[in-house]
């Protein structure tokens, strides 16, 4: 059975650890990173299906850069980006990628990666924005 990858990008430990459990749980292959630059690094070596990732992160690149490199180099990529500090109007989102607001319900991160993984790509909306419940 193929398990598909979801890159989670996050500087907050405990959040990334949070999210992580909460993906594997759905029955997802987690790969995480702590800045933009190490999930770049991990997206040269991994097949990765999805990638969530925050934007305000420690480091040269933040989560909106990192939105951007996968949206010119990994086209097809789902990348959801979440923010306490933004709104989806703030962020200038690349693409296709999806906005969810922190704090997020769980359920509603995981909805929204779900959907994600199986829109057809060449249906999706650009800048599409999710309102937490």
């Amino acid at each position: 059975m193929y398990q598909r990858t979801v890159l989670i990008v996050e500087d907050e430990p405990l959040i990334r650890m949070i999210l992580a459990d909460a993906v594997e749980d759905e029955g997802y292959s987690v790969l995480e990173a702590g800045t933009a630059l190490e999930a770049i690094a991990i997206l040269g070596h991994h097949q990765v299906n999805a990638v969530i990732t925050d934007v305000d992160m420690p480091g040269a690149l933040n989560g909106l850069d990192l939105a951007k490199f996968i949206h010119l180099s990994m086209r097809t990529l789902p990348v959801i980006v979440t923010s306490a500090g933004r709104d989806g109007a703030d962020c200038s989102l690349p693409g296709e990628a999806l906005f969810i607001p922190k704090p997020y319900p769980l359920a509603c991160m995981i909805g929204s990666l779900n959907s994600v993984l199986e829109a057809d790509p060449n249906a999706r909306k650009p800048g599409n924005s999710v309102r937490a419940a």
